[in-house]
Parts: structure tokens; sequence; C-alpha cells
């Protein structure tokens, strides 16, 4: 299994306005242009990112299983969305040593954590799609 201290991780600790736990001492540092957190944001609000995510809640996933269940995601954008992810600390990815190669992606805990409001989106647009104008 792969684990990868990234700069993204670095910087969050190094910044200033944030607690040596990882969390945002100040709510609003969000909206600051300096702020880590807004690197995390955009990768947690990337589309397939959100998808990826929520494709391995039912547990590790083959990447040709997740290119099948992410319909319409090229295999570039699939791996370069995966490297994210496991870069940023959200999945795990572990090789298997047969013939041939078996790689499997898994959430970590903070992926898995990460899936609860992600959800709570998914199932919000999906309940509400008929109310937003550009989807009629």
């Amino acid at each position: 299994m792969t684990t990868v201290a990234t700069s993204a991780h670095k910087a969050h600790a190094a910044h200033g306005s944030h607690g040596a736990a990882g969390t945002c001492d100040d709510p609003k540092s969000v909206y600051l242009a300096a702020c880590p957190c807004r690197d995390m944001l955009d990768i947690l609000a990337n589309k397939w990112s959100a998808l990826a995510l929520g494709a391995m809640e039912d547990g590790p996933q083959r990447f040709s299983a997740l290119r099948n269940r992410l319909q319409g995601v090229s295999p570039k954008v699939l791996t370069q969305t995966l490297r994210r992810l496991e870069d940023n600390g959200l999945v795990s990815r572990e090789i298997f040593a047969e013939v041939p190669v078996r790689v499997e992606y898994s959430l970590t805990p903070l992926g898995e954590e990460a899936c609860v409001p992600l959800a709570q989106l998914r199932t919000f647009v999906e309940l509400n799609i008929d109310r937003f104008p550009s989807a009629v």
C-alpha cells in the first residue's frame, strides 16, 4: 500500500491560520487567497473526484471497475483524479504481486469522512435536478 506525504499536507500544516490538527482556526480563512483549504475544496468539488470517492464507498475498486462506473470519464482523467486523491490522503492504492498485476483503490479514513458531505450533495442534486433551470 502506498502512503504519500504531499506538499499540500505540508503547506496546510505550515499555514498560520490553521491548527496542528489541520482544522481552520478562523472559519472564514477559506475565503483568503492564501488559504490551503482552497486546494482541498478544489479537489473535493471536482466532479470526477466526488464521483470516484462515492464509487469507492462500496469498497476497494480496480481501475477498470471505476472507469465503468464513472461513465464518460476518460482513462487519462481518471488516472489524474486518482493520483490527486491519493496524493492528498483521500485514497490509498494497493498493488498485488500477481500476474497480471492487480491494483485496487480504496478510501482512507479521511476519504471516508469526505464522503459524508459529498453523498449529501449528490443526494441533493439528484432530488432537485428538475428545479435547476439548466437541467430543464
